[in-house]
């Protein structure tokens, strides 16, 4: 299962194709809604978010409730696009005097894909790189996530960290509901309220804060993924697809870096039988992936996002005009945004792990597909 989007922050609209989508998969529209809802959501997102009401539109691929085996299409209107009809025309020669934006921000992808495409207006990059695009993959995420809820997987997020607060909570055991119901979507009420308080003083100082999420996968046959070759990695399909999200710094998989200071004893999960259970281990430092495939435990992965590029008191820049000094350019944004990108991280794992388990299982449809893994776990039962 593949996506690709279109579409600009200020534009009309975010488009999103899914391909290699098998037939058979249920759709409700509601739960594509539901995902978008929770993307626009989050103490410290900014006035674009109470603007817009993100809905999914499916243009193709689905008829009468399940996919068809065609691509699925889906739009999503952007409401702020009346506000910039002549800021961001798509016909006609541009008018005289239309204002360009030429002070690059540091931190974000302004100065270098200006550079890249020749443009004397840092808005032709922006307004791509922006944040905004991650709409799209959350509705296409969606989609692979009503697949994988066809073969018992379920896709989960909560954040661990904003800023310097943190709270330390077993990924295997966290209250996901308790996270769903926070604003900061910590399942940690005392370190919700210390969140949001760091939340306000980052925007009282004119700053922004980033943080850590962590995305839990449960439900996982083992063997997903492969050994034999470098694109066949699960922890790499999962690793380029989160950092490939606006802002995310770092990703590792159960213990990751706390690993390398530790001896093997300490970092490799004994591996034991349990009747009635199977083959599995009696911990879960790996984070469910060996050998670049799932192991049949509770995938892990935690994911860094650095503070969002825009400051309300800007850091120095260069004009790109006169090449003197000015501060860089502000756009509307938010403080924090890292419940949100936690959404968008479970859309990204879940577009992996659908696209594996289809490599693995079949692709044509979704009966096909449930028949050979039942198949498969009865062949690995013990």
């Amino acid at each position: 299962m593949h996506y690709v989007t279109a579409g600009e922050s200020h534009g009309k609209a975010l488009v999103t194709v899914v391909s290699s989508v098998p037939a058979g998969v249920s759709i409700d529209g509601s739960l594509i809604d539901k995902d978008l809802a929770r993307r626009q959501v989050g103490y410290g997102r900014g006035g674009r978010m109470r603007i817009e009401s993100d809905r999914a539109l499916i243009v193709s691929g689905v008829r009468f409730g399940k996919t068809i085996g065609s691509p699925v299409a889906l739009s999503i209107s952007n409401k702020d696009w009346d506000n910039w009809l002549d800021v961001m025309a798509v016909n006609g020669p541009r008018p005289d005097g239309s204002p360009r934006v030429t002070a690059p921000r540091p931190g974000h992808a302004d100065l270098a894909g200006s550079q890249k495409t020749n443009t004397d207006d840092v808005r032709d990059i922006l307004e791509r790189a922006s944040a905004r695009e991650t709409a799209s993959r959350v509705a296409a995420g969606a989609v692979a996530k009503a697949l994988l809820a066809e073969v018992g997987v379920k896709v989960e997020s909560y954040v661990e960290r904003i800023g310097s607060v943190d709270c330390v909570i077993d990924p295997e055991t966290v209250d996901i509901a308790a996270a769903e119901a926070s604003d900061v979507r910590c399942p940690d009420s005392v370190a919700a309220q210390s969140m949001r308080a760091a939340i306000d003083a980052a925007a009282s100082a004119g700053e922004s804060l980033g943080g850590v999420f962590v995305v839990r996968v449960t439900g996982l046959v083992p063997g997903v993924g492969g050994y034999a070759e470098a694109s066949q990695r699960l922890d790499a399909r999962l690793g380029g697809a989160l950092l490939s999200i606006p802002a995310i710094k770092g990703v590792e998989f159960g213990d990751g870096f706390a690993s390398a200071a530790r001896v093997g004893s300490q970092v490799h999960d004994p591996i034991i039988y349990v009747p009635g259970a199977g083959i599995t281990r009696e911990s879960n430092h790996a984070g469910g992936l060996e050998g670049g495939m799932t192991n049949g435990q509770t995938l892990v992965a935690r994911v860094a996002m650095k503070p969002i590029p825009t400051l309300m008191k800007p850091l120095a820049s260069v004009d790109i005009d006169t090449l003197q000094p000015i501060d860089a350019s502000r756009e509307r944004s938010d403080v924090c945004a890292v419940p949100a990108a936690a959404v968008v991280a479970e859309a990204e794992v879940a577009l992996v792990l659908a696209a594996a388990y289809m490599d693995k299982f079949g692709h044509d449809c979704v009966e096909d597909i449930r028949a050979s893994l039942n198949a498969y776990r009865e062949r690995i039962a013990r």
